[in-house]
């Protein structure tokens, strides 16, 4: 069995871990249960969830049973870690319609199939019945207040406020690796780099209560060179849903980062083996697009298939490139509306969401309208404008939607 250790080391997605010895001698011996935990705060992943997918995918494919959770239960505190506010409650009707939507999503990565098939569990089926004193004494006795106010994710909401109901936060999950330790020999827990002080109070807690062998690992963010979240684009989330985020704008998404992330990018969001990856990664200049093309490709494939990667493609060619077919960009039907201004038509793709955003938008020449700037706020689309059956308008160089 091929140590999953290395793959992760290798490709660059570890962060930190709580015993690294143990856990690389753990992979290379056995079959180890490990859990993944994503809040259904929202009926789509975004590409905040997709690291560890894929994490999730690399370590079944070497023989591990991933335990994928979906926190219907903490999702109704609101995790505190990188938020400055308290997040929005949801009801549980709205959590269980996300649940059904993301489990769609999860089997596009893992496998619920054969010797080590992934399992999905909801928080919510052992979290909503617990008794407060019970839990208080087994479980909140266990934590320190002391050490649990150093942690980085309630630190940085001490200014703001930090209620006791999202402080609780850190026990609840907590309390999920010890449910899914005793329940199916889950020995360890993975996420993202902010979840590190978290995933701490499960690997303790089941510690404390004699047991020792519980282990986290936290794998990085993806991240741009500056250090900010990938994945916000012009209407903000980059999400896995097609509706939401449609194939070409995602392809696009990844067709345009920065140069200096093409090879984290491959190496933690693609299967491409290493060395094609230090290939791609090795062009310069101009050539540095071929790497790109293929990136975006790849990832756009993993995410909505190959047929969607492939028209992706061919619509960014026809724009870009001259060549392509232009029938799979991002398309605003006007019906009989052809005459509108080009405010409303700027409202009407979302590039925007407000007319004055859009006016300030011409003013400043980020508008072009079949290749010809509009400077003019008042501008109205006329039949010149659709002389090809339909008419391109642009954002800046990179964001075009086609109006017919």
């Amino acid at each position: 069995m091929t140590n999953v250790f290395d793959i992760l080391e290798e490709r660059g997605y570890i962060e930190q871990m709580t015993h690294p010895k143990e856990i690389k001698e753990l992979f290379g011996k056995e079959s180890v249960p490990f859990y993944i935990g994503i809040d259904p705060t929202a009926d789509s992943l975004h590409v905040g969830h997709f690291v560890s997918l894929m994490v999730a995918s690399h370590m079944q494919k070497c023989g591990h049973k991933p335990i994928i959770l979906v926190g219907g239960g903490t999702a109704t505190i609101g995790d505190p870690s990188g938020k400055t506010d308290m997040r929005k409650m949801l009801s549980r009707e709205q959590i269980d319609a996300n649940v059904e939507c993301i489990k769609k999503q999860i089997e596009k990565f893992v496998s619920f199939e054969g010797e080590n098939a992934a399992i999905i569990v909801n928080n919510a089926d052992w979290l909503l019945d617990l008794k407060f004193i019970d839990f208080m004494k087994e479980i909140g006795s266990l934590f320190s207040i002391n050490k649990m106010l150093a942690a980085e994710c309630y630190k940085q909401r001490m200014d703001t406020g930090l209620t006791f109901f999202e402080m609780s936060y850190m026990l609840m999950q907590s309390y999920d690796f010890l449910y899914l330790y005793n329940k199916y020999g889950c020995k360890l827990e993975m996420g993202g780099n902010d979840q590190w002080s978290n995933i701490i109070g499960g690997v303790d807690l089941i510690r404390k209560i004699g047991k020792d062998d519980s282990f986290g690992l936290t794998f990085k963010l993806l991240t741009t060179k500056e250090g900010k979240k990938m994945g916000k684009t012009e209407k903000g989330a980059l999400w896995l849903d097609s509706k939401k985020t449609s194939p070409y704008e995602f392809y696009q998404y990844w067709r345009n980062i920065e140069d200096e992330s093409v090879e984290n990018v491959l190496k933690l969001l693609t299967f491409l083996p290493m060395n094609k990856i230090k290939e791609l990664a090795s062009l310069k200049d101009e050539k540095i697009n071929d790497a790109k093309k293929i990136a975006a490709f790849e990832i756009t494939k993993l995410v909505h298939g190959e047929a969607e990667a492939i028209k992706a493609e061919e619509a960014s060619n026809a724009l870009f490139a001259g060549s392509g077919n232009l029938d799979n960009m991002p398309t605003i039907n006007l019906g009989n509306n052809k005459n509108i201004s080009i405010v409303d038509a700027i409202i009407l793709t979302g590039i925007v969401p407000s007319k004055g955003q859009a006016r300030t938008l011409i003013t400043q020449g980020g508008i072009s309208l079949n290749d010809e700037k509009i400077s003019d706020i008042n501008y109205c689309l006329s039949d010149k404008d659709f002389s090809e059956g339909y008419a391109i308008l642009k954002k800046g160089k990179k964001i075009f939607y086609k109006l017919v």
